[in-house]
C-alpha cells in the first residue's frame, strides 16, 4: 500500500512538472494571431505559417461563444465571448488545412503551411 501511494505521488509530481514544462515551451514558440470578429468571420481568413511547431493565439471579439475547429489538424478550442486562448500545433507537411467555427459552420478559413 505504501509503495502504491509513493508511486501515485511520483506520477502526480511528474504530470504537474510536465504541464509547467509544456506551458513554458508554448511561450517560446513562433506565434500567429487568429481572431473571430464580431461581424462573424475569421481574421485573417487565410493564415500562412511555416511548417514545424507554432502557437496559434485565438481571440473571440464577438458576443457569442465560438469554436475553432480543424478536422485535418485534429484541433478544437471553444472560446466564450471576449475570451483569448491558444492552441499549439505541430505540422511538418506543407499544404492547406481548413478550419471553421463549429457553432457557426458558415464561418471558415484556411491555415496554409509553407515549407521550412
Amino acid at each position: 500500500m505504501l509503495a502504491q501511494r509513493a508511486l501515485l505521488l511520483t506520477a502526480i509530481m511528474l504530470l504537474s512538472m510536465g504541464g509547467s514544462f509544456s506551458l513554458a515551451m508554448a511561450d517560446e514558440l513562433p506565434t500567429f494571431q487568429l481572431t473571430f470578429k464580431a461581424d462573424g468571420y475569421f481574421e485573417p481568413q487565410r493564415l500562412e505559417v511555416p511548417a514545424g511547431r507554432f502557437k496559434l493565439e485565438l481571440s473571440n471579439e464577438s458576443s457569442e461563444p465560438v469554436e475553432f475547429e480543424s478536422i485535418p489538424l485534429r484541433k478544437e478550442k471553444v472560446l466564450g465571448p471576449g475570451v483569448k486562448s491558444f492552441v499549439a500545433i505541430t505540422i511538418s507537411r506543407p499544404g492547406e488545412y481548413p478550419f471553421f467555427d463549429d457553432f457557426h459552420q458558415q464561418v471558415k478559413g484556411t491555415l496554409v503551411v509553407k515549407p521550412e
